[in-house]
């Protein structure tokens, strides 16, 4: 077989890693738009809906940071190959779940494998572009902004091919499709990606201790915010997981401040602009995706959107940020980030509290709409500028690092936000619900549907065996609920992406070490910016 050209081999190398990452981020905006059809099939109620997005979150944000470092010691192509496979062995797990917790296993596993794929994906870019020597930084920020352009495709085509899916198939297709693709992208990175030589290895070592500590730390308030609609803050299932998780991340920060090779060097937190940026990071990334997943809840099973409507319905905050982000990151560079630090994630509150006017009855155009556009324009101010302070923040030979821990800050905000507020939002419904109905008399079987009720707010009871009047009161209970604690959900959120705003805006300094705002569009979670590209260990 005639060897490929160097030319050709770095095209198959950017196409592999573009498929590889963008089979995780279709997985995850796929999924968003899926979990209404999940819950119905697998039950489980709200907190199982939380869990298959937040299980595939918690392995994935409290790991990723090591993802670097196995790159480092074994060889990113190596590590490529095994996140890709890892993800498509998940994926067919999830397909293939006979029940709510095998799939969530199955999502955690998804996340583990993620982990690796992700940063191991630029890595991989990296160790094939040089920009030093023998290279070029033109054609290595030329491979980055083409894997960062594919990876917005890829969120932007993700909830739409979700909803498609589910239109003409069941919800394991949503899973069953990346099987394809990891079989592609896994055989170019054998085939193509050429071996290192084994003595060009780095000498970073793995903080495997950090990384368990980490994920046991964050697992144990998750559970314990996702439980405690159903057991109580009173049970020690609650309490208990709780108080570990607390002690749990405590002894992982002292941990990482006495390791050798730390996976979350806290002495970047020492400088002020990357403190107040991933503060802020950690509000906006909350905000997004408490939106987003509540949203979608709330538009499937109270306004009777099909999935592929919900996608749909979203498509103007993403479109907006990729379409506005590199122009704010222009602006941004010419006049600083700070002005717009502060006021982008204001506009975004204001557009996260306009969703106070949406009704039971949702009319999209003049309700959502409005809200979306508003919420983008935030998003879009905020995100290139956000990325480059906080990557500015470092010194220059940490940008890798401080990238990704930036990237980690915001799937962890995600986790957190969704499982936060879905507290919120349970406590909410309940309450609303028992105030709704006192006084009603209620059958048996109407009570018995009231507390299954409980256990998906944002949604309808299933009221056909009940007495008509019966089933009408408390229909009309659990939507006027479900509209209150949506109300009170995207409230908490506002309040939350302000206050990030609040810190960007007295928090930030215009940072000396200038790092393009207009190469970063795509934020925290999709592809990197240039100056993010530090070399790592060598291909394995």
């Amino acid at each position: 077989m005639p060897a490929r050209s160097d030319a050709s081999v770095k095209r198959l190398t950017l196409i592999a890693c573009i498929m590889g990452s963008g089979i995780a981020l279709l997985d995850g905006t796929v999924v968003n738009v899926a979990l209404p059809t999940i819950q119905r099939h697998l039950g489980g109620g709200l907190a199982a809906q939380q869990w298959v997005l937040n299980g595939y979150l918690l392995t994935l944000g409290s790991l990723i940071l090591i993802g670097g470092s196995l790159g480092d010691l074994f060889g990113e192509r190596r590590i490529f190959a095994l996140g890709v496979g890892g993800f498509g062995v998940a994926s067919l797990g999830c397909a293939l779940a006979p029940s709510i917790g095998a799939l969530i296993a199955a999502r955690a596993v998804q996340g583990v494998a993620g982990a690796l794929l992700v940063p191991s994906a630029l890595a991989t870019i990296v160790a094939t572009f040089p920009g030093g020597e023998g290279g070029s930084k033109s054609e290595r920020g030329a491979a980055i902004g083409s894997w960062t352009a594919w990876g917005g495709i890829a969120t932007v085509v993700g909830p739409l091919a979700g909803g498609e899916l589910l239109a003409v198939a069941s919800w394991r297709w949503i899973f069953l499709i990346n099987i394809p693709f990891v079989i592609a992208c896994v055989t170019l990175i054998l085939t193509v990606i050429p071996r290192a030589e084994r003595g060009a290895r780095g000498t970073r070592t793995v903080d495997f201790a950090g990384a368990l500590l980490g994920a046991l730390g964050l697992a144990g308030p998750v559970f314990a915010l996702i439980e405690q609609p159903r057991l109580g803050w009173s049970s020690p299932g609650v309490v208990a997981p709780l108080i570990a998780g607390v002690l749990l991340l405590a002894c992982f920060a002292l941990h990482e401040s006495r390791a050798r090779d730390p996976m979350l060097p806290l002495g970047l937190f020492r400088r002020r602009n990357f403190s107040a940026g991933n503060i802020e990071t950690f509000s906006m990334y909350a905000g997004l995706s408490i939106m987003l997943f509540f949203l979608v809840l709330f538009l499937q099973q109270i306004g009777g959107y099909t999935p592929l409507q919900s996608g749909l319905a979203t498509l103007p905050v993403t479109l907006l940020m990729f379409t506005l982000s590199r122009r704010f990151g222009a602006l941004a560079d010419r006049f600083g980030p700070r002005l717009f630090m502060g006021a982008g994630p204001l506009v975004a509150a204001c557009g996260l509290l306009l969703f106070q006017r949406v009704g039971i009855h949702v009319a999209y155009i003049s309700e959502v709409l409005p809200a979306l556009l508003v919420f983008g324009l935030g998003l879009a101010m905020t995100v290139a500028p956000l990325t480059a302070a906080v990557l500015a923040g470092a010194e220059e030979s940490q940008a890798g690092i401080a990238s990704g821990v930036n990237n980690a800050v915001a799937r962890v905000a995600g986790l957190l936000g969704t499982a936060a507020i879905g507290a919120v939002v349970a406590a909410s419904f309940s309450a609303s619900l028992d105030s709704h109905l006192a006084g009603v008399a209620l059958g048996a079987p109407a009570r018995v549907a009231v507390h299954e009720a409980k256990r998906l707010p944002l949604g309808r009871p299933d009221v056909r065996a009940l007495p008509a009047a019966q089933a009408r009161a408390v229909t009309a209970a659990a939507e006027d609920a479900s509209l209150r604690s949506f109300h009170i959900g995207l409230g908490v959120a506002a309040a939350l992406v302000a206050a990030g705003g609040l810190v960007g805006a007295a928090g930030i300094r215009n940072p000396k070490r200038l790092v393009r705002a207009e190469t970063c569009p795509g934020g925290a979670l999709v592809g990197a910016s240039p100056d993010a590209a530090q070399p790592t260990g060598s291909r394995a």
